[in-house]
């Protein structure tokens, strides 16, 4: 029988620790977090490898590492308020709610959206909503959020999503290119500005619903 709880220890220990992941509220998170229960039977064995896992219907949980560095450079705090764009069946979402206070988690999928609803039930992590909604519209009924976080790559953060930071607040995400890797960003409000920095260069599964318009061509 796998020891579950000794894998997400070597998780932590070997995959996260090892690639500049320091934040000890991400790393406890990320510890106590049963990531085998979101990946379904099938792939439960190796729930901790670090990859982007399958968890149906064409989507993936993303892979430890890139989680973690991007929920690190959020610097959630726990009265924060966050929202998980794209939540699948909740792993990320459920990390989330270890550390801030309340999560947000929208999902396009009523099949992934009620799975997560089970798994948060499951958890009794009382502190997650999972709602129904199109990913590229954010959620706007609970804004503004002190965090945004993108479970998945997507070409450009849409205005919309970017106009339901609070003031100082953080999103996180990765910016798919058009050749190579994508490119993890953290943007920040200050003002009427949202300054972006990179935080790394990972390449993950995208969300649906972000595909940019074809230009028309002659």
């Amino acid at each position: 029988m796998i020891n579950f709880e000794q894998c997400r220890r070597n998780m932590v220990e070997c995959q996260l620790r090892t690639n500049k992941v320091t934040d000890e509220g991400v790393l406890a998170a990320m510890g106590r977090v049963p990531r085998e229960v979101f990946t379904g039977p099938e792939y439960e064995t190796i729930a901790y490898v670090d990859e982007d896992l399958p968890i149906g219907y064409g989507r993936y949980l993303m892979e430890p590492m890139v989680l973690a560095r991007m929920l690190q450079a959020a610097r959630i705090g726990a009265d924060d308020v966050i929202l998980d764009i794209g939540c699948g069946s909740g792993y990320s979402a459920a990390v989330c709610a270890q550390i801030g206070a309340t999560v947000v988690a929208v999902e396009s999928d009523p099949r992934l959206a009620a799975d997560a609803t089970r798994i948060m039930a499951e958890l009794e992590a009382d502190n997650v909503v999972v709602v129904v909604g199109t990913l590229k519209d954010g959620y706007q009924a609970q804004a503004p959020y002190d965090v945004i976080v993108f479970s998945g790559s997507v070409p450009e953060i849409p205005a919309a999503v970017q106009g339901q930071l609070s003031q100082g607040g953080r999103l996180v995400a990765v910016l798919m290119e058009d050749e190579g890797p994508g490119r993890a960003v953290v943007m920040e409000r200050s003002g009427s500005r949202i300054e972006t920095r990179t935080i790394c260069d990972p390449s993950i599964p995208p969300l649906p619903g972000f595909e940019r318009e074809k230009g028309f061509v002659f």
